[in-house]
């Protein structure tokens, strides 16, 4: 197996976002929803690594990826251009995505531009109303607010299963099971993003758009126990995404890799495998 490693390309490159790479086998590019970073994929790392070369990046502005360039503002398409030009520094021409709700929103897009050989979504973002958008905002802010205030004690905190409860509870069907130091991580990680408000801000009054276009293999996959992005907004994704699949993730929240790791896993593979 390739270095387990986080890596980060080339410094000074405008494009270059920080990334974890190994595994052996097809490709497989992982997406982190907002406020996260690649860590959020490490309940199924192994797993997936053991079929793929996984590569597990940080968005823009979150986990050690620098922010946009200045000037370029957190927009869902300057995002997808970024992911898109990492694809490019890695030699990635149409490996198989996954990505979790602004990051499945980033996968699918990608997917649409012919960037992708398949295309997982957890729960994506961008096929919401206006009120879900603003209910979606409204959570996050209330959220992000809490984590920057917690940030100085963030390992106190998530030490005991009532404190990752309390901060979890959102995005997390079973917050109390989270490895502490995991937890630890993901709380300075939303609590340490400078662009996360404008980005929510950004993500949360657009719309994904286009998502006929896409003709690669998709599943779609939601949590039942979503308590943010609300599994009623699936379908529509299926409805719009020729040949698409929408599969429920039972018992699962919003990051459901965080809930039931085997189950995401099995998700993520059966979509990745080669067809018969």
């Amino acid at each position: 197996m390739a270095d387990r490693s986080a890596n980060r390309v080339s410094e000074g490159m405008e494009r270059s976002l920080n990334h974890h790479r190994a595994g052996a086998g097809e490709p497989l590019v992982l997406i982190h929803g907002i406020g996260s970073s690649w860590r959020a994929w490490l309940p199924v790392m192994r797993a997936l690594e053991a079929r793929h070369e996984v590569f597990a990046i940080d968005l823009p502005g979150f986990g050690d990826s620098a922010p946009l360039a200045e000037g370029v503002r957190p927009t869902v398409p300057a995002l997808v251009d970024a992911v898109e030009g990492q694809l490019d520094e890695l030699g990635l021409e149409r490996p198989h995505l996954a990505g979790n709700s602004l990051g499945g929103w980033v996968a699918l897009e990608l997917a649409r531009r012919g960037r992708a050989r398949s295309a997982t979504g957890l729960s994506p973002a961008g096929m919401w109303t206006s009120r879900e958008a603003a209910y979606a905002r409204g959570q996050l802010k209330l959220a992000y607010a809490a984590t920057r205030r917690l940030r100085p004690h963030a390992r106190a905190v998530t030490r005991t299963a009532a404190g990752r409860t309390g901060v979890f509870s959102l995005v997390s069907s079973r917050p109390w099971q989270l490895d502490p130091s995991e937890a630890c991580h993901a709380l300075e990680a939303i609590g340490g993003s400078e662009t996360f408000l404008e980005t929510l801000e950004l993500s949360t009054s657009d719309r994904a758009r286009g998502l006929d276009e896409v003709r690669v293999p998709v599943t779609i996959a939601w949590g039942s126990r979503d308590r943010l992005l609300l599994p009623r907004q699936g379908p529509r994704f299926v409805r719009v995404i020729p040949g698409s699949e929408l599969r429920p993730l039972a018992g699962a929240g919003h990051v459901p890799m965080w809930d039931d790791a085997e189950l995401v896993t099995r998700t993520i593979l059966e979509r990745t495998a080669p067809a018969a």
